[in-house]
C-alpha cells in the first residue's frame, strides 16, 4: 500500500509540472502525447479509495468497530495534522514572500483561519497550497468514518454504497454542470462513495479464502475498460469535464486493484511495489504530497523564465530541477514533521524518544571524548 501511495503522489507532482506549464487547462496547449499526465483529479480519488481501504482493515477484522470514535478521531489528527500545518506555514511564506499559488491573490487573514482549521472544503479563501483542497475533504471523511462503519455492520455494504451514491447520482442527473472543478468547495459528498468503495473492499481482506484467491486483479482491469475506453473514445478534455461521472465509475476498478494488491497478487506487480525504492518513496508520500506543489510553481514561475523559453522547454526544467528537489524535500520535511508522529501514538512517547536520541548523542559524545582523552 505505501508503494502505491507513493507512485499517487509522483503522479501528482508530474501532474502539477504539466498543469503549471502549460496554461488553459483542460484545453491544453501541452503537446498531445503529454495528455496521460492530465488527470491529477483521478491520482487524488485513488487517494481517497486507499485511505478508505486502509483505515478499514482493522475494523473489518473486528465486526466493523473502529474501536472508538473519540480515539479514531485523536489518531487521525495526530498523524494528518502536525505535518499539515507545517506545510501550511511554509506555503504561506512562499505564497506571501515568492509565488502566489491562488489566482485570487496573495492568502489573506482567512486563508490562515480556514485552511488552519482545515475547512477549506465549507469556505472559500485564497488558497497557500492549490493541493491542500484534498485534506479538506479528508478530514471531513475521517469525521463520517465512524457513521460509515456503523451502516456497515448494523445494515450491509449495499445499503452503505447506496447512501453515499444514489444522492451524487441524483445530483449528477439534476444539475447541467454536475462535474465540480478541482479545488471547488463542497466536494466531500461527492467523493464520499469512492471513499466508502476502499471502505467495503477492505472485507476482502477478512473474507474466506475462496474469496481472497478471486482474480482481483483481472476484475479490476475489467472495470476499469469501460471507463478507459469512453476516455479514448472522447479524449481527455471530455474525460476532465464529467469527473463527476468518471471517480464514480472508475473507484469500482481502484478498490479491486487494491483487493489484488492486499491478497499477493499479481505477483509481479507486488514485487515492484515492495522494491525498496517505491517502499521509500511511499513512506513520504504524504510529505511529498503536502509541499512539492509550492516548489513546482516556484521552479517554473520564478526560475525557469531565466533560463530556458515558455512551453516544452519550461516543463522539461521543471522536471530535471524541481522533481528532485520536491522528493529530498518531502523527505528530510518527512523526518522532522512526519515520521516522529508515525512513530509515537502521543506527546509522552514522542518526548521520551527525543530523550533517548538525545541522551544517546550525549553519551557517544561522552564516550568519544574519553576515547580522544585516553589516546593523548
Amino acid at each position: 500500500m505505501d508503494g502505491l501511495r507513493g507512485l499517487a503522489a509522483l503522479y501528482v507532482v508530474l501532474f502539477h509540472s504539466w498543469l503549471y506549464t502549460f496554461p488553459g487547462f483542460p484545453n491544453s496547449s501541452a503537446p498531445a502525447w503529454l495528455d496521460g499526465l492530465k488527470f491529477g483529479r483521478l491520482a487524488v480519488v485513488f487517494f481517497l479509495v486507499l485511505s478508505g481501504f486502509s483505515l478499514a482493515i482493522s475494523p473489518a477484522r473486528h465486526d466493523w468497530r473502529s474501536g472508538g470514535v473519540g480515539e479514531f478521531l485523536r489518531r487521525r489528527a495526530w498523524r494528518i495534522l502536525p505535518p499539515y500545518w507545517a506545510a501550511l506555514t511554509l506555503s504561506l511564506i512562499i505564497s506571501w514572500l515568492v509565488v502566489s499559488a491562488s489566482h485570487y491573490g496573495r492568502p489573506t487573514g482567512a486563508s490562515i483561519l480556514v485552511y488552519g482549521l482545515v475547512a477549506q472544503d465549507m469556505f472559500t479563501a485564497p488558497t497557500p497550497n492549490g493541493a491542500f483542497w484534498s485534506i479538506g475533504v479528508e478530514a471531513e471523511l475521517y469525521l463520517l468514518f465512524p457513521l460509515f462503519l456503523l451502516v456497515r455492520r448494523r445494515l450491509s455494504a449495499t445499503v452503505l454504497i447506496a447512501c453515499v451514491t444514489l444522492p451524487v447520482i441524483a445530483h449528477g442527473l439534476m444539475v447541467a454542470d454536475a462535474s465540480p472543478a478541482e479545488g471547488n468547495n463542497w466536494l466531500a459528498p461527492h467523493l464520499a462513495p469512492v471513499f466508502v468503495a476502499g471502505v467495503i473492499g477492505a472485507g476482502v481482506v477478512v473474507a474466506s479464502e475462496r474469496v481472497q484467491r478471486l482474480p482481483w486483479g483481472w476484475f479490476a482491469g475489467l472495470a476499469a475498460m469501460p471507463v478507459l475506453a469512453l476516455g479514448l473514445i472522447h479524449g481527455s478534455v471530455w474525460t476532465v469535464n464529467h469527473y463527476a461521472w468518471v471517480d464514480l465509475a472508475i473507484a469500482p476498478a481502484m478498490t479491486m486493484l487494491l483487493a489484488a494488491v492486499a491478497t499477493g497478487r499479481p505477483a509481479i506487480l507486488v514485487r515492484l511495489l515492495t522494491a525498496s525504492p517505491i517502499q521509500s518513496l511511499g513512506s513520504f508520500s504524504y510529505s511529498l504530497y503536502l509541499i512539492h506543489l509550492p516548489i513546482v510553481m516556484t521552479v517554473i514561475r520564478r526560475v525557469a523564465p531565466h533560463f530556458v523559453s515558455p512551453g516544452l522547454p519550461t516543463f522539461w526544467f521543471t522536471l530535471v530541477l524541481a522533481l528532485p528537489v520536491s522528493v529530498l524535500g518531502a523527505w528530510l520535511f518527512s523526518q522532522i514533521f512526519e515520521m516522529p508522529f508515525k512513530q509515537n501514538r502521543s506527546w509522552k512517547s514522542l518526548i521520551a524518544q527525543c530523550r533517548s536520541r538525545r541522551s544517546g548523542r550525549t553519551t557517544k559524545g561522552g564516550k568519544r571524548l574519553c576515547e580522544e582523552t585516553a589516546q593523548n
